[in-house]
């Protein structure tokens, strides 16, 4: 269904003017749950049921606490296409009323959500006893019990009565255990007519009240929500007003020790209240009794396990210092040896390399020696080249004005004057370059017959 059953309910009590809850429920229940044909049978039988206030019927039984199902449909027979024409225009207002409404409450929740969270940032929300700051989303258990308690403040005031918690009923029972108390149970039917008499008259008299908050954990739940109608099942309530005593057993069990239904005096309550506990202190004291017990031999147990961890931990700590130290006095050694050994190996391997580079050099420069072959005599065809290095030193030879410039870099390179590996030739005036494109020219081409005087530039 695409609205929950809850608002089928409440659209069809604002529409009908029933207010009873279950008489609504089952007249949808018995319609299929379909709003139009509810109405229409209404709104058609003069005989309608009258909307006034009246007791509702038992809860259906579950022993497994499971919610219960819609009875399946009877058979009624559709209302014809007349009807549905002459009612068309009213569900169509109705259903825009209903649309408006739902979004003035969801702005209005969505407003107060903000709002809360704002004050509670600011640390000026207060925390009240079942309508709390709600922007944190409850289990759905939780959220039912304080709206429970929410409702019950409401009708009969806030600070009578039981302190009912604000848990469901299984965290309420582990509670009870936790505290080595009884739980006592109540099931509230908000349309019981016994129900405002005996939540006045009884549960709120100041002696009820101190009694259940001194001796038990008060849990209470409606019958109309989930885990009241639930528990109800499960505790057999066949009237109300309805409470219980229940404590804990074994394999998540409950045990029913007594079993209170219809109004009750304030003395017949307590007195029912106190046999109850009077039947359980031996066994709760003895189960208290028990847990200190265990819990004082769990502390000292603790306590020793405290002071062997301590002292093991000393002597583990000592031994480790120690160990450490040793350790860092061999990696202190071992690092200090391994400096000597690379400081050794890179003396070596400079005086290697710079062994092999100047063997390559006396190669390099006697194959170009030998490139050049003998130099030849003055003549025509023979130009004289003078290079100056950068130390200062000169070099002059004769070349046969057709040798390339390669043959320059090769004379110079024959030399043991220049160390530099990149450099270039060039003249002065003017100046020129005689760089990687001019090597293949000859001297006369590069304009360098009959003579020609060069300088080492070094190039960085």
């Amino acid at each position: 269904m695409a609205e929950t059953v809850d608002d089928k309910v409440s659209y069809f009590q604002t529409v009908t003017g029933i207010s009873d809850h279950d008489l609504c429920t089952e007249i949808l229940a018995a319609h299929n749950w379909d709003l139009q044909l509810a109405v229409s049978s209404i709104t058609a039988n003069p005989s309608s049921p009258d909307p006034a206030p009246s007791a509702p019927p038992p809860p259906p039984r579950e022993a497994d606490l499971v919610a219960p199902h819609p009875p399946p449909p009877p058979q009624q027979q559709q209302p014809g296409i007349a009807w549905k024409l002459v009612t068309l225009p009213f569900y169509v207002v109705s259903g825009g009323v209903g649309l408006i409404a739902g979004s003035i409450r969801l702005g209005a929740w969505v407003a107060g959500g903000v709002l809360s969270r704002s004050l509670s940032i600011l640390g000026l929300a207060q925390g009240g006893g079942g309508g709390g700051d709600r922007l944190l989303e409850l289990p759905p258990s939780a959220a039912e019990a304080a709206d429970f308690l929410a409702e019950f403040e409401r009708e009969f005031g806030a600070g009578r009565g039981p302190h009912f918690v604000a848990e469901g009923f299984a965290d309420a029972l582990q509670r009870a255990q936790r505290e080595y108390k009884l739980l006592f149970v109540y099931l509230h039917s908000p349309d019981h007519p016994d129900t405002p008499a005996f939540c006045g008259g009884c549960l709120c008299a100041e002696p009820v009240a101190a009694f259940i908050d001194e001796n038990f954990v008060a849990w209470g739940g409606s019958i109309r929500r989930t885990e009241g109608f639930k528990m109800s099942n499960s505790l057999n309530a066949s009237r109300f007003p309805f409470c219980a005593v229940v404590m804990a057993s074994t394999n998540q069990r409950i045990v029913l020790l007594r079993q209170i239904e219809g109004p009750k005096s304030p003395e017949e309550m307590i007195t029912t209240l106190q046999g109850a506990v009077e039947e359980c202190s031996a066994s709760l004291v003895a189960a208290r009794i028990d847990a200190e017990e265990r819990l004082n031999n769990q502390r000292l147990r603790e306590e020793q396990d405290a002071a062997y961890r301590a002292a093991l931990e000393a002597d583990q700590a000592r031994e480790r210092q120690r160990r450490e130290e040793q350790e860092k006095r061999e990696r202190e050694a071992a690092e200090a040896e391994r400096k000597r050994r690379e400081e050794e190996e890179a003396q070596e391997r400079a005086a290697q390399e710079a062994a092999e580079k100047e063997a390559a050099l006396a190669r390099r420069r006697q194959e170009k020696a030998m490139a050049l072959g003998a130099e030849p005599e003055k003549g025509p065809d023979v130009t004289r080249v003078l290079i100056r290095f950068p130390t200062g030193e000169r070099k002059e030879r004769r070349f046969n004005s057709s040798t390339t410039i390669t043959s320059l870099y090769d004379y110079v390179d024959s030399l043991d004057c220049l160390k530099a590996e990149k450099y270039s030739l060039v003249s002065n005036f003017p100046r020129v370059t005689y760089g990687p494109e001019k090597l293949s020219q000859t001297l006369e081409e590069a304009g360098l017959h009959p003579q020609a005087s060069l300088f080492i530039e070094i190039e960085q």
